[in-house]
């Protein structure tokens, strides 16, 4: 797939900075980085590991592995937002690919994307279609959320009763044509943002440390003007254990429901029905 690359895409690839957190998985984190120079996706010189104070040996693992990238450490843990935006300081490329460790590329998916940004200035992030490790999808464009729809999808004996709410959430109609799409967010594990972009919207909010982070970004950039899409086929894996799932009492649980009520505070979270786009920047709008 993607054997052939068109002038444009090739001089584009010299436009993405890959940012990569690491925090206690440098093997995942050398698999990713190797996929990315398996297939082109960008050179050495175009990624940036940022070593999120793991306290283990993941320095001296990823430098060994990873001769020729630049891998620097954070001063201190300030969540997944804080390593971005510290790993972002200073790049000058247009086009900044935000990965989880826990991904690999199997084909450069990243060109495409970044010819439609060129193609479509209004679209200031995109996200790749995210599957599992059996190529099934994890439909990883979603809608903002209302209280029912968490409900619905954490609790198992709401699941099996609101099927096509969940459907809808996640998106799933939105797939069937495989053409690019506007989404209300994408998740954070693997998304292209315009540099400019993000740096208007001023960087990830790093009060996030873990879970949601994601969401207020892409609801960030709608507010600034920006659409968000995603493009089924621009393909990663995403080979991941789903945390936030987790008990309510666990730190995982505790976190993500932490981060809930800030972006509720913020942005909006109807009891039933999904906020949208446009209540979502009228929201924000108003707090200003």
């Amino acid at each position: 797939m993607n054997a052939y690359l068109t002038g444009q895409q090739m001089c584009l690839k010299d436009q993405i900075h890959v940012v990569i957190v690491n925090y206690r998985t440098p093997a995942l984190t050398i698999r990713c980085v190797e996929s990315i120079l398996r297939h082109g996706i960008t050179a050495r010189t175009g990624i940036t590991i940022v070593e999120n104070c793991s306290g283990d040996s993941s320095f001296e693992e990823l430098s060994a592995a990873l001769p020729g990238i630049s891998i620097i450490q954070s001063p201190s843990n300030g969540g997944f937002g804080a390593g971005v935006n510290f790993g972002c300081r200073g790049l000058k490329e247009k086009y900044l690919l935000v990965l989880n460790p826990d991904t690999y590329f199997e084909y450069d998916s990243v060109s495409p994307v970044t010819t439609h940004m060129e193609a479509n200035q209004g679209v200031g992030i995109v996200g790749l279609d995210l599957i599992n490790p059996d190529g099934t999808r994890q439909y990883s464009a979603r809608r903002f959320y209302s209280a029912l729809d968490i409900f619905a999808r954490r609790s198992k004996a709401l699941s099996p009763l609101m099927p096509k709410r969940i459907e809808r959430h996640l998106m799933k109609d939105a797939y069937v044509r495989n053409v690019p799409f506007d989404a209300e967010w994408v998740m954070g594990t693997g998304f292209v943002i315009r540099r400019d972009v993000l740096q208007a919207v001023g960087g990830m909010d790093v009060d996030y440390f873990l879970y949601m982070e994601d969401v207020d970004l892409c609801a960030r950039v709608w507010c600034e003007g920006y659409r968000v899409q995603c493009l089924p086929q621009a393909q990663l894996v995403h080979d991941h254990q789903r945390s936030s799932a987790a008990s309510p009492f666990s730190f995982a649980g505790k976190t993500h429901l932490k981060s809930l009520l800030k972006f509720a505070r913020r942005f909006s979270l109807p009891l039933i029905r999904p906020p949208g786009t446009e209540n979502i920047v009228a929201s924000f709008s108003g707090r200003r």
